[in-house]
């Protein structure tokens, strides 16, 4: 059993916990993923990394209520256990093989969408603690949807909110804010974006004309977790790609994003009429 050591709500729909997992803790890495369940006849759940803290052996997640499955991870409290909580999974963000001279070198901007603020968090602070020189642009709906503001200021160079109805920060799309710093003169050598689906593909659109190299993180589409379910499948470069396994990080102008949409689309009715999975950056 993995015991949740700490919970908080960073907004009414929105739950973090830490979880006691400390061999998960001692070999978690940016970018990969877990899979939880709640009671033994529970679903698989897919949920990113958010965070991992070594020394205490704990693992951090972030689960937005969306279905029921996903209600009942939110409803547990302090001291309530998952039944599993395995990983870590998938591949972590390729930047981690670079030799950290490279990294000192080189100027990231990292675009969140809504949940997607919560994986972004972990790479902006590998990035930060080794050098790098880290942007972030944080995305979403109100005010109260941003998440993650402070954590985010204490690792990163400069901070960019905007939300879609104008109640903090800049008013407008998170491509919007992307294009207006690009022509500003402000250089980037590498690009992240995670978040809703379409978020990353109008992202993808708006940093071609720059040629700004970009990645983005298919985790939306993950089900089973480990390829066997055939639901996160998708093109990438004309190849056929497992999100869960191959990813869920590739080159976004590689991404057949119309496919990806159709694919994710699929499964979003039962996802919140019945027991399915929690999807990171689902909703911004």
């Amino acid at each position: 059993m993995y015991k949740i050591v700490r919970k908080r709500f960073l907004t009414p729909s929105i739950a973090l916990m830490d979880v006691y997992a400390p061999r998960m803790a001692s070999s978690a890495q940016p970018g990969q993923f877990l899979i939880v369940r709640v009671h033994e006849k529970g679903e698989r759940i897919p949920l990113t990394v958010c965070d991992f803290d070594r020394e205490k052996g704990t693992v951090t997640i972030v689960t937005q209520i969306v279905g029921a499955s996903s209600r009942r991870i939110c409803h547990l409290d302090e001291g309530d256990s998952f039944v599993d909580f395995a990983g870590p999974l998938g591949q972590p963000s390729e930047f981690l093989h670079m030799p950290q001279e490279e990294l000192r070198s080189k100027r990231f901007i990292f675009i969140a969408g809504g949940l997607g603020t919560a994986p972004v968090y972990p790479q902006v602070k590998f990035l930060h603690q080794a050098g790098a020189s880290v942007d972030v642009i944080i995305g979403a709906k109100t005010k109260d949807m941003v998440i993650f503001e402070e954590e985010m200021k204490a690792v990163c160079d400069n901070l960019y909110i905007c939300t879609d109805d104008g109640t903090y920060g800049t008013k407008g799309l998170v491509t919007d804010l992307l294009k207006e710093l690009l022509d500003s003169g402000k250089k980037y050598d590498q690009a992240v974006a995670i978040g809703p689906m379409i978020m990353m593909k109008f992202v993808t659109l708006a940093s071609k004309p720059y040629n700004l190299p970009l990645i983005v993180s298919l985790n939306t589409l993950m089900v089973d977790g480990t390829g066997m379910c055939g639901a996160c499948r998708v093109s990438i470069g004309g190849k056929t790609k497992f999100a869960c396994v191959d990813g869920p990080e590739f080159d976004a102008h590689l991404v057949d994003f119309e496919e990806a949409m159709r694919r994710q689309g699929m499964y979003k009715n039962v996802e919140q009429e019945s027991d399915h999975k929690c999807k990171i950056g689902l909703n911004s």
